[in-house]
């Protein structure tokens, strides 16, 4: 093995041993790799349906909406505070033990005092809707009926940027 160049001075050549060992342990992977990657998983892509009527809302739901102005709906009628604290816990005596859901709809614009009274009004209708599972406890065979489930959303209004 020559280490020195002529006259004692070191060689400026590269030792290409090692970049050729590395280079073929390489090529030896990806050969093995290759035939792996074709037993992958093909995924299927769901399809957006488009339809032009929106779906029924499921009778069991409770949709509670408050607008802007303040005016509540139960389903799609319209009522108010005392009206919703009256006939919110008959409507929650109708869905399933153990599956008792409000979804309430708050506009972005609703004060937070409105928010909390609605809230406060599902309350009261749970704890109603309770109690009545207590009283009528041999007919449910010991449940209780647990407590009602609110899921919350914000309606934000999309604006449009002003053109220029």
């Amino acid at each position: 093995m020559d280490a020195g160049g002529a006259k004692g001075k070191q060689k400026s050549d590269i030792n290409v041993t090692p970049l050729i060992d590395i280079v073929l342990v390489l090529l030896i992977v990806f050969i093995v790799m290759v035939p792996g990657l074709d037993k992958a998983t093909k995924v299927v892509v769901p399809q957006v349906q488009v339809t032009s009527t929106p779906p029924k809302p499921d009778p069991n739901n409770i949709l509670i909406q408050v607008d802007q102005d303040g005016t509540m709906t139960l389903q799609q009628d319209k009522i108010d505070a005392e009206g919703l604290k009256a006939q919110l816990p008959d409507a929650v005596m109708l869905q399933p033990l153990n599956y008792r859901k409000v979804f309430l709809k708050v506009d972005e614009d609703v004060t937070f005092q409105a928010m909390v009274d609605v809230l406060d009004a599902i309350r009261v209708a749970s704890d109603t809707a309770k109690k009545k599972s207590l009283e009528q406890l041999d007919k449910f065979q010991g449940q209780d009926g647990g407590d009602v489930k609110v899921a919350v959303s914000l309606k934000r209004r999309i604006t449009a940027a002003p053109v220029s």
